[in-house]
């Protein structure tokens, strides 16, 4: 595994090492080796310097996962400008609100993308901000012979990210980052992995994700391959995979779901021979799903648990055994990372014992944009006020049992919706499972379980649910009060249930 002090220094030892290695291939069977993708990178370099971006240059750009965007990033990282990758579901409010916080000099966009004219957006944006300007990427990368581009700029502990949180219940958040710090959490999710050369990666997760350029770092720090799609539909992705011999088939639950559904579909044929691991992050994996997984298909979840403030501070690895992979998300990355539960009344939990989780971490963000935010974030000995709850076995695996905010308080007992979403998962009858809660005039609270049904023929109702989880031995007070049925449930692009809007929606 290479070493590097930032990701433009990466590209060029990868390029050196392995320069006719695969770097990537889409589902256009457009291809780029190692040393194609640096000489596309320097071109890209010199047209946005020919646009005028520099060292410290704010540079947002809201793109489909593709090799362009793999190009324009490390473009952005030869320049020495600070990147500020946005989430193509962003509209005009958000990305309004990104881009003059940081007082962006271009916006870099993909023409119209699903059905939504992103460039249009952005040249309403550009009206309304001076000094923005708009690339249209529909029309090609930036492009100009890279021979007067001179020495790249110093990447160490230099302000080189802003990431936003998804934003779903108030104004993103930008965290700061350096290459160093997102270096460290790539170092610590490829080694944990154990990637290697002739791994083929499903790069199905945003690249504008904090855990998009964490993939693309961590395919140059190993020498993979990237499988690169712009948007995940089983019927072509997995496909596509599938032919070019995807090994780590990312990148989460609702992602996992879909390639299982496709194995059980072709039950005596193998849909991925030469898979090693389903690497998943970003939201909860129920323990059912991990043991399916690992008997229907021949490998197992390698979960990891982190934040955009704190990528990857804590992953499985390959040689962890089936039952801490199945119930934990692993244990500290080994690159000095500290993870610490501490109560409700500040004091640090025993063993086992649940409170909120805080991390101190190389891979942890200078802090936000709006420094205001800092005070909130971070603790008096400098570790991140995560927001979720958990606890560490006696071994140092994590378990995440939830949110803080997303415990639901009934009559004053507090009942973790993910203690009953795992048990209701393992219902045949259910696809997909959320828990929430909804308010009540006497309870303060009831738990309210969303479901997708397997076979939506096959009627499922409260009482189903009540005598599974009875059962399986939950304590009454847990129960669900009421039963939704919905033919999906809504998910941010990591995966992610967006709960509040299934409270929105069933509090009315």
């Amino acid at each position: 595994m290479l070493t590097a002090d930032g990701l433009w220094n990466l590209i060029e030892k990868r390029a050196g090492a392995t320069p006719d290695a695969l770097f990537a291939v889409d589902e256009a069977e457009r291809r780029l080796s190692f040393e194609e993708y640096r000489a596309a990178v320097l071109r890209c370099a010199a047209g946005l310097r020919a646009r005028g971006v520099g060292v410290g240059d704010c540079i947002s750009w809201q793109l489909p996962t593709s090799i362009d965007a793999l190009v324009l990033c490390g473009a952005l990282a030869r320049l020495g400008a600070v990147q500020n990758p946005i989430l193509p579901i962003y509209r005009e409010r958000e990305v309004g609100f990104v881009v003059r916080q940081l007082e962006s000099k271009l916006l870099v966009v993909p023409g119209t993308l699903r059905g939504f004219d992103h460039a249009a957006m952005a040249r309403q944006l550009a009206a309304q901000q001076q000094g923005l300007a708009v690339v249209d990427l529909s029309e090609g990368l930036p492009d100009a012979d890279p021979a007067g581009l001179g020495p790249a700029p110093d990447p160490n502990g230099v302000l080189r990210w802003v990431l936003y949180s998804s934003g779903t219940t108030a104004d993103p958040k930008g965290a700061k980052h350096t290459d160093q710090t997102l270096l460290a959490a790539s170092r610590g999710f490829a080694e944990r992995l154990a990637l290697a050369p002739d791994d083929r990666v499903a790069l199905v997760f945003p690249l504008t994700h904090v855990g998009g350029i964490g993939w693309l770092m961590n395919g140059l720090l190993s020498g993979c391959a990237q499988l690169v799609v712009a948007s995940f539909d089983p019927a072509t992705t997995i496909p596509f995979l599938a032919a070019h011999g995807v090994t780590q088939a990312t990148a989460g639950t609702v992602f996992h779901q879909a390639y299982l559904a496709a194995q059980r579909r072709q039950p005596d044929t193998p849909l991925f021979p030469a898979i090693r691991t389903f690497p998943g992050g970003g939201a909860p994996k129920p323990p059912q799903l991990y043991t399916d997984l690992l008997e229907e298909m021949g490998a197992p979840i390698c979960s990891g648990y982190g934040l955009t403030e704190c990528p990857v501070p804590v992953m499985n690895g390959v040689d962890d055994p089936d039952e801490k992979r199945a119930h934990t998300e692993g244990r500290a990355s080994p690159l000095g990372t500290e993870i610490r539960i501490v109560s409700h009344d500040e004091t640090l939990a025993a063993a086992g014992q649940e409170g909120e989780v805080r991390v101190r971490a190389p891979q942890m963000c200078l802090g936000y944009w709006d420094a205001a935010l800092d005070a909130d974030a971070f603790d008096a000995e400098g570790f991140l006020r995560t927001g979720d709850l958990g606890n560490l076995d006696a071994e140092g695996f994590l378990s995440i049992s939830g949110r803080l905010k997303d415990v639901i308080i009934r009559k004053g007992e507090n009942i973790s919706a993910k203690e009953v979403e795992d048990l209701l998962y393992t219902h045949e009858s259910l696809q997909d499972v959320a828990v929430i809660g909804l308010p009540d005039p006497d309870a303060g609270e009831r738990a309210c379980a969303v479901v997708v049904l397997a076979d939506p023929s096959v009627g499922f109702a409260l009482e189903d649910a009540v005598a599974h989880l009875e059962a399986a031995g939950l304590m009454r007070q847990k129960f669900p009060e009421r039963l939704e049925v919905v033919e999906a449930l809504p998910r941010n692009p990591t995966g992610k249930v967006l709960k509040h809007e299934l409270r929105m929606r069933f509090s009315e």
